[in-house]
């Protein structure tokens, strides 16, 4: 009888125990993690996780399906409010009170004309879950930034922003692409996508710049993009214009390209709300493509459409 109640408890034991070891655990950090003037120096080449682990110092899991990420909390921190483009449940407030789930969003290298090197190692930072997962769906993942330039063998931090604005669904942030918007001025930019289940995607681009010292949305473009939709669909390309006459801030240039079918809209399960330069048409004509030309110029502290759309339309029936 000792024997069988020995067993028992060894096996209830352990089976408390393994649950215990797959739920994820925050470790607590101390506020100096959110100092945008902290210094870091790393010897010869940076490794991106273990440089993003010195920065947030929390507890390191590398789960299934490429899931790695730093788990933390931060008792003593001082909170700040940070933008979710999804404008649907309001600013992010950071570091978020149940812990965060720290991951790396890109590791992007460029090199200036003077033949200098730089890093940009941009995090995402979303609610602390104790599976590891990365939920709700009108939740962005909050953008952090880390700015690396190399002095001979060192990889010196020049600024650290730990939060920058929230973009995308399922707290996580879209992939940032490399822009240069200028000489040796160098930007990114995220396509934010979101919407409904069985509605239409929606893709806003923006354009985010190292600006009155720090990292900052500075362009906004709706009407991106467009997809699940029957009866419309869009999708867009940018460019920087190449203008000797401007150092910094150079245009930006928008081109989309889309179709539209009236037929379609019955199988459309929800209204989409139409670009202005194509509306009137929609009204009138059975089907079409079209495509929109839109020009960006910086003024002030952001950038604003300049001039009229010029607009195609082609195919029309």
């Amino acid at each position: 009888m000792k024997i069988i109640k020995a067993f028992v408890f060894t096996f209830l034991f352990v089976s408390v125990c393994s649950a215990q070891e797959d739920i994820v655990q925050l470790k607590n950090v101390s506020d100096t993690i959110l100092n945008t003037k902290r210094i870091l120096a790393v010897s010869g080449e940076l490794d991106a996780i273990k440089t993003m682990q010195q920065l947030f110092p929390g507890k390191l899991y590398k789960l299934s399906d490429r899931n790695t990420f730093i788990s933390w909390k931060c008792k003593n921190c001082k909170t700040a409010s940070y933008t979710d483009v999804n404008g649907e449940e309001g600013d992010q407030i950071f570091p978020y009170e149940r812990g965060v789930a720290t991951r790396l969003l890109s590791n992007l290298d460029y090199t200036d004309s003077k033949g200098n090197q730089f890093k940009l190692l941009l995090f995402n930072h979303s609610v602390y879950d104790e599976d590891g997962l990365q939920t709700s769906r009108f939740s962005g993942g909050l953008v952090g930034v880390a700015k690396f330039a190399k002095n001979n063998n060192i990889w010196e931090m020049r600024s650290f922003q730990p939060g920058v604005a929230a973009f995308g669904a399922f707290a996580q942030a879209p992939k940032p692409k490399l822009t240069e918007i200028g000489e040796d001025q160098y930007a990114f930019t995220l396509l934010h996508v979101n919407g409904g289940g069985g509605g239409p995607f929606e893709g806003t681009l923006y354009l985010v710049a190292g600006f009155d010292g720090k990292y900052q949305p500075i362009m906004e473009v709706h009407d991106y993009e467009l997809t699940n939709v029957e009866s419309v669909t869009w999708s867009s390309s940018y460019t920087v214009v190449n203008d000797p006459a401007k150092k910094h801030f150079r245009d930006i240039v928008i081109k989309t390209k889309g179709s539209f079918n009236k037929t379609a809209q019955a199988k459309d399960e929800f209204e989409v709300n139409l670009p202005a330069e194509i509306a009137a048409m929609a009204k009138t004509k059975k089907q079409f493509t079209f495509e929109i030309e839109k020009r960006f110029s910086f003024k002030g502290k952001s950038y604003k459409m300049t001039a009229k759309p010029i607009v195609k339309f082609l195919n029309v029936k």
